[in-house]
């Protein structure tokens, strides 16, 4: 995943500027680097490129004037490079489409048989994986899931935010929102059919609140209101019809929600992943659950990058309590936590996350299913009675 960090590190350095794209979120203004920051940057590019992306912004901001908050462009249309392709034990088989039966004797000659399972003429391939909690010192253990740590933070300090207490309470049966659900990329859509081939024309965007990322959202505030947990959906498309500018859009809505309504605790960012090889091949993250197939989950906690983000920690705490709620309860629904120089709006609470589910080669219903399972899991942490 470093070659696509260097690639973007390349591309800004040459053009000597920060496009206000890119920069789109940025709430908070940070100092310069002076020399000594600017060697650090430049000689960690190749040991710890995230974290050489963030100190590179901030030497870019000095030069430009230009507020930096973010390592990444959060409003690029591809900018689910972040997702690293699964490894080849985590590719599952594909199976083989079963032969046709013959019809009986005794059917009419001119009933026709089914059509055999194979992939439309024109069509790209979708690849199965189940990804696991990752191995190596990045993968911090949270319980029954992983972390990984994609900073420059030592483990150690996020390990120590493992079992902490949640650093908000919820009131249980209350009359006012304790919980907010939220869609900064609404239109991303999924696959209607649990084909193994996707249609390369079709975009995974949809104006469709019965396809897109409200579908997913309203099964979980389904199951978190069930459960006695106060919980609102903000339904506003902020990425439509303009896609560039969507995070700027979604903080100000979730900062009208918390100015109307001080009760809300957490906010949850919902979307859903991109996860493609270089030859058009899509992925989707897969689980078994219950006999059941869910789209797999991923948590993303924004880590602090030059006090962008002043309550990450909080955050973290959050992060690997539900992670592990998830896992302790579904064993194999997430994927590991992502801790990385993000924004994603996260400052605005101590209970604010990003939750990926599945991606864009998942089947909506999959998506739906975890959407429910990931809303049980979190009403079971803050105290709910989540359905059986």
């Amino acid at each position: 995943m470093a070659h696509r960090w260097l690639r973007r590190l390349t591309g800004v350095l040459a053009a000597g500027v920060v496009s206000a794209a890119t920069l789109g979120s940025a709430r908070q203004t940070t100092g310069g680097l002076g020399l000594a920051g600017t060697v650090t940057a430049l000689g960690s590019v190749f040991t710890a490129p995230a974290a050489a992306a963030g100190a590179m912004g901030q030497l870019l901001q000095q030069q430009t004037g230009t507020q930096y908050a973010q390592t990444v462009d959060e409003d690029e249309l591809d900018s689910g490079f972040w997702t690293e392709l699964p490894t080849e034990s985590e590719l599952l088989p594909t199976p083989t489409p079963a032969p046709t039966e013959a019809p009986a004797q005794s059917q009419p000659a001119s009933q026709p048989e089914a059509a055999p399972e194979t992939a439309p003429e024109g069509s790209m391939p979708i690849l199965e994986a189940h990804y696991g909690y990752g191995e190596g010192e990045r993968y911090i253990s949270c319980g029954a899931g992983t972390i990984k740590n994609c900073t420059s933070l030592p483990a150690s300090q996020v390990a120590g935010r493992v079992g902490q207490p949640l650093p908000f309470s919820i009131e249980l049966n209350s009359s006012q929102p304790q919980v907010l659900l939220m869609h900064t990329h609404a239109t991303e859509t999924y696959q209607l059919d649990d084909n193994l081939w996707y249609d390369p024309d079709f975009a995974a965007r949809s104006t469709d609140s019965a396809v897109n990322m409200l579908a997913v959202g309203a099964e979980m505030a389904a199951e978190l209101n069930a459960a006695g947990i106060n919980t609102v959906q903000d339904l506003t498309l902020h990425d439509y019809p303009s896609y560039t500018g969507a995070y700027e859009r979604s903080n100000e809505t979730v900062r009208r929600w918390l100015e109307e309504y001080p009760s809300i605790k957490v906010v949850i960012d919902v979307h859903r992943d991109a996860i493609e090889y270089e030859d058009g091949s899509r992925v989707k993250p897969v689980a078994d659950i219950n006999g059941m197939k869910a789209a797999q989950v991923m948590i993303i906690c924004g880590a602090d990058n030059g006090g962008n983000l002043p309550n990450f920690e909080q955050n973290l705490t959050f992060a690997a309590a539900w992670q592990n709620q998830m896992e302790s309860l579904y064993p194999g629904l997430t994927r590991p936590v992502l801790f990385d120089y993000r924004y994603y709006n996260q400052d605005l609470t101590t209970g604010s996350l990003l939750l990926e589910v599945g991606g864009h080669a998942s089947c909506l219903e999959e998506a739906k299913y975890s959407g429910r399972l990931a809303a049980r899991a979190l009403a079971a942490l803050l105290g709910g009675t989540p359905a059986e």
